[in-house]
């Protein structure tokens, strides 16, 4: 904390302290107010604006401060100075006297609140953002709620001072008017209780209810402006229908059958979706063949000798296949059908939002879920569409290793694909447009996965942007690019493009209802499309193009959608999280994240400190010669809390899981250092980190202290 804040805080609580210790409050009842009515009326009829400026600054001061006897003050002001006068002066001193608090707690504590909470916070602040001055107006409305609790609380919130302080000023001018016109009759009053009548009470709630009854009229009439020109059925057929049995549909339908809904999912190619098919699975395949043939030929190291590893590579891919044939019965119609789930094949069309044509049916659903994926991008280079070119799609059709490689994209699928296809056999060049590969991870990441592949034959070019491809020699082809104003030549024979997916957003009519998209689905943070009724997850919604997202927002988007009556009762439908999400690149070594890497939190302005452990200081990274990598945790500085973690290493997409679940429930180092891990395993780098970080952050004056205690037992 600053100096300035320390002050200040001093300064507060030095006014506090004042306030108890010369009994102050002595003077903030009806009795002493009654009183002294006589003499306080003498003095403003001598020094009348001497008088009101007092007034209003002890009543500026001790709003600020959010001491007791507020009410008092108020009555005193109706006493004092009329209904008028009065109410002028409390309806300004209240309203300064609280934005005042609301900026001390904002400077005192709202950026140590937000770098300790802010990922949780997300999403109130946003909600603040949206609804705030609404919410404020209406707790402002009724004054039984602790106006010094509002005050405080939305200090540490986003919105800005000058909106609360209008809010407020309008917000508390009816509760000002009822307690100010009080204390003009003050010599009738006989208790603070007697202000307010059961039905003055009524009538301030109904005043509270009344901005709640506004805001559901106002949706009901913009529900109606959005589904204009449309007629909704009078019944439906289904509960849910969803677009797209990838990830993300197959666990939409999945929950709406858990919970003995009405499903239907439909799907135009294959059960399944890119992860099953063309992605996930099959790439996972050809990696482990493509490792076990790098192992093979790296067995000299482990004293075997006169190994042989020829590859076939027709078997490697005929293999994949059969992996992912034995994988695709968890997808499978069969399966999903048994369940409860109505499995239809052919291309869906929005023909309204309740109705979806399939296949020359037309069904109707309350609420349908949109999940068609992505697909890969292809960018304008000429002379691309010349060739044969491969993507992540359909790779899996070659049967022959090509010869010269090339791999455009150096983000996780291209690396992925670079390395197994350089391992099994093919001479590989991989380009990258940005300056280093993996670019949403931290430099060193990329830099270790680079000096690797360097040691593995393959030729990475980055900072190099693609500029044609022409005819080559020996019936190839050539990719024109430039680097650093250098022309390149890349001769290749086959070209996987790999940089980057693209929502599915053409084909199946949401063009026809209006519905708003970018480069995703746009959604709120409830999944809604711009029709309330039509949700979407998973990658066509983005933010994250990952299986385990798609299959997280999954359950959002379900559970909104068939239950949405039910959750107005709780606050409304649930809000998205993404506070703690893992990812992870299946290279070798395997590179995986949670939280913020050091790259984000310097973006963001989070302060944080590195605790790093390389692994070839673990055992069982040296049994078993895989001592490249490290695990780095980020944490809030002086504290165990974590931010997030890197670990690139054999096995990293494993190792993180401990550091998810952590993440998620608020496990510092200190417990994952308290916690027993098998020896020897690499899970024990989780531990020595967590040691690390509790070695740097001794507690040097007790050690002092138990030091001279051992020296004392001794009889030194």
């Amino acid at each position: 904390m600053t100096m300035r804040r320390l002050l200040l805080l001093a300064a507060v609580i030095a006014a506090i302290a004042a306030f108890v210790a010369f009994d102050l409050g002595r003077w903030m009842s009806l009795e002493a107010l009654q009183q002294q009515r006589s003499a306080l009326l003498a003095i403003r009829d001598a020094q009348p604006l001497t008088t009101a400026l007092v007034y209003f600054l002890v009543y500026v001061l001790a709003t600020a401060l959010s001491l007791p006897g507020a009410v008092v003050l108020t009555l005193a002001g109706g006493a004092i100075f009329g209904l008028v006068w009065g109410t002028l002066l409390v309806s300004f001193a209240s309203t300064i006297g609280a934005t005042a608090a609301f900026l001390t707690a904002r400077y005192l504590l709202r950026d140590a609140i937000q770098a300790r909470y802010g990922d949780r916070l997300k999403a109130i602040n946003a909600g603040i953002e949206r609804d705030g001055a609404f919410y404020l107006f209406t707790l402002r409305l009724v004054p039984l709620f602790p106006f010094f609790l509002i005050n405080l609380l939305l200090g540490l919130s986003s919105m800005p001072a000058r909106r609360f302080f209008w809010v407020s000023q309008i917000g508390m001018f009816a509760g000002t008017l009822v307690y100010v016109n009080a204390g003009t009759q003050l010599a009738e009053l006989r208790s603070l209780s007697g202000i307010l009548s059961p039905s003055l009470i009524a009538a301030f709630v109904l005043l509270g209810v009344f901005p709640w009854l506004t805001n559901t009229l106002l949706a009901s009439l913009r529900r109606r402006r959005v589904y204009a020109g449309f007629k909704r059925p009078r019944r439906y057929d289904r509960n849910l229908i969803v677009i797209g049995a990838g990830s993300a549909g197959l666990v939409s339908a999945y929950i709406a059958a858990a919970v003995k809904a009405r499903v239907t999912l439909i799907e135009k190619h294959r059960m399944g979706g890119d992860c099953l098919n063309t992605g996930c699975v099959p790439s996972k395949a050809l990696i482990r063949t493509a490792h076990l043939a790098h192992e093979l030929r790296s067995a000299g190291d482990y004293g075997i000798v006169d190994t042989q590893g020829r590859i076939d590579f027709a078997a490697v891919m005929q293999r994949v296949q059969r992996v992912v044939q034995a994988v695709a019965p968890h997808d499978s119609v069969e399966r999903y059908e048994s369940l409860g789930v109505e499995c239809l094949q052919g291309e869906a069309q929005l023909i309204d939002p309740w109705t979806v044509e399939v296949a020359g049916r037309r069904l109707t659903a309350r609420n349908i879920v949109i999940a068609t994926g992505a697909r890969p991008q292809v960018p304008p280079i000429p002379g691309l569409d010349q060739i044969p070119y491969l993507t992540s799609d359909t790779v899996w059709s070659l049967r022959e290793c090509p010869r010269r490689l090339l791999v455009l994209g150096g983000g996780p699928i291209g690396c992925e694909l670079a390395q197994a296809f350089a391992r099994l056999g093919a001479d590989v060049t991989q380009v990258e447009m940005q300056m280093r590969l993996l670019i949403r991870e931290d430099v060193e990441v990329s830099s270790l996965i680079e000096a690797r592949f360097a040691a593995e034959g393959l030729r990475v070019l980055t900072g190099t942007r693609a500029v044609a491809i022409e005819p080559g020699h020996d019936g190839g082809h050539r990719l024109i690019a430039e680097r650093a104003g250098e022309r390149i030549v890349v001769e290749f024979d086959q070209i996987i493009v790999a940089v980057g997916r693209v929502a599915r957003l053409e084909g199946f009519g949401l063009d026809r209802l209006g519905i708003r998209c970018g480069r995703t689905v746009e959604v709120n943070e409830f999944l809604q499309t711009s029709m309330p009724n039509i949700y979407a997850c998973g990658d066509v919604a983005g933010p994250y193009q990952f299986t385990h997202t798609a299959a997280h927002m999954a359950w959002y988007a379900a559970v909104n959608s068939l239950f949405a009556p039910l959750l107005t009762a709780r606050g409304g439908p649930f809000r998205v999280d993404y506070s703690v999400i893992p990812w992870a690149t299946f290279c070798d070594p395997e590179v995986a994240r949670v939280g913020l890497n050091e790259i984000e939190a310097g973006e963001r302005g989070v302060a944080f400190e590195v605790t790093r452990y390389p692994l070839d200081d673990l055992d069982r990274a040296i049994v078993d010669g895989r001592t490249d990598g490290f695990v780095k945790v980020l944490t809030v500085p002086g504290k165990d809390r974590i931010l997030g973690v890197t670990i690139v290493g054999a096995a990293a997409a494993d190792l993180i899981a401990e550091y998810v679940l952590a993440m998620r429930h608020g496990i510092g180092l200190n417990q994952i250092l308290a916690t027993i891990h098998i020896y020897p395993t690499r899970a024990e780098a989780n531990k020595y980190v967590a040691g690390r970080w509790k070695q740097a952050h001794q507690p040097e004056r007790l050690l002092r202290w138990v030091a001279r205690f051992h020296q004392w037992r001794r009889g030194d």
